[in-house]
């Protein structure tokens, strides 16, 4: 990827390649900032170099005039170049033939968002919204001294258009791409209902920061933190969190509705509970890697981690490693399953293709793509009283 923000300055030991689904790669770059829930997951530079296909170009591929049959998405889109047909939809159209199921085009710009959100920057509005049982674009969370929030909207509102144009019945990430923007101060008039109330505010938007982890002190003594999304600095904001925490107290690592993010952070968080060893292996064209927790974190500290659908990618991959290893009870409903790598590539235009190359597996050598991972203890309903119950008893360290 490249970009305003480009990511692989902000990780100095481990830059990281993006990958991503379109339609879940517009949906990440709102989790934890706009929008609620994605897949996601983003892989050390090694795996870039070991699928890279040495003396390839663009130039190179093989001119086909209609390549109907073509599933590389870069050879689908040199040979559109050389038709003068638009590289971008045949490359669309290769990946759509490839049946692989997160496989990606999209354009220059929401890369460069994607990567923004990534970085733990983005220029918004300042809320998070879902889709509604009636089909409602619903805001869910009105960040505290954003242009939404200094504006009056409120959760529970309804969007019902932006800068005049209906939303109902388009895509969630769509419509909180619209509220996005480029520059900080740009407006975007919002059009909102409460109840039978319809009114519209023009909101400037604003250059906000990601705020991914919160801690919350329990009645118990215990710590619950709460990891939205692992974007740029939230494995060592989890690590600050634990070393914070009083000695004695247990931990709920609450990853519901994580949207996966950095490969890397997610690593950096399972350090803060492991002491060094096997955090997770995966595979890139069958060339065989392994990530490792770092030394020194808190082993005797009590842990679970609440999970759910929403629970996603490099998230998953987290809570395996603490399950397999036998360091936290897992408690909630069976995660998402998505454990793939996926690899971009630059299109003709600036565009973005980007397909699975590879899977993850937990320290046990469990694979989560399609199967997600399945807790220790079931619970929907009341899914965090459980876990206090279950953290109280395995008591505290001595």
């Amino acid at each position: 990827m490249s970009g305003r923000q480009d990511l692989l300055h902000a990780l100095s030991a481990h830059p990281v390649p993006r990958r991503i689904g379109r339609g879940a790669a517009l949906t990440f770059v709102f989790a934890g900032v706009l929008a609620a829930g994605a897949a996601t997951g983003s892989w050390p530079d090694e795996t870039r170099d070991s699928a890279a296909e040495p003396g390839r170009s663009v130039a190179a591929a093989p001119h086909r005039h209609i390549a109907d049959q073509v599933t590389d998405p870069t050879e689908a889109a040199a040979e559109a170049v050389e038709d003068g047909k638009s590289p971008t939809l045949a490359a669309e159209e290769a990946v759509s033939r490839s049946g692989d199921r997160w496989g990606a085009v999209y354009s220059q710009g929401e890369y460069e968002e994607f990567e923004q959100s990534l970085d733990g920057e983005y220029t918004g509005v300042g809320l998070r919204a879902r889709r509604a049982a009636d089909g409602d674009v619903q805001v869910t969370k009105v960040r505290s001294g954003s242009p939404a929030q200094l504006a009056g909207v409120r959760e529970g509102d309804r969007i019902s258009s932006v800068d005049g144009e209906p939303v109902t019945g388009r895509p969630v990430t769509e419509v909180l791409g619209l509220l996005r923007g480029d520059h900080a101060g740009t407006p975007v008039r919002v059009g909102l209902r409460r109840g039978t109330r319809a009114w519209s505010e023009t909101l400037r938007r604003a250059n906000l920061t990601t705020d991914n982890v919160t801690t919350t002190a329990l009645r118990s003594g215990a710590r619950l933190i709460k990891v939205s999304a692992f974007t740029k600095g939230t494995g060592a904001q989890v690590r600050e969190a634990v070393r914070e925490a009083p000695a004695r107290a247990g931990v709920i690592l609450d990853l519901r509705g994580n949207s996966g993010g950095l490969v890397t952070e997610a690593v950096s968080a399972a350090s803060a509970f492991l002491d060094g060893g096997l955090v997770a292996t995966y595979d890139v064209r069958g060339a065989q890697r392994a990530l490792h927790a770092a030394r020194g974190g808190d082993t005797t500290r009590p842990v679970v981690v609440l999970v759910d659908s929403g629970t996603m990618s490099a998230a998953e991959l987290l809570t395996g490693a603490l399950q397999d290893r036998g360091r936290a009870v897992v408690v909630g409903t069976r995660t998402f399953g998505k454990g793939s790598v996926q690899m971009p590539s630059k299109l003709p235009g600036g565009s973005v293709a980007e397909l699975t190359v590879g899977h993850y597996r937990t320290p046990g050598g469990r694979g989560v793509d399609g199967r997600g991972i399945t807790p220790d203890l079931e619970a929907e309903n009341g899914a965090r009283q459980r876990a206090e119950t279950v953290l109280s008893g395995l008591g505290t360290p001595s």
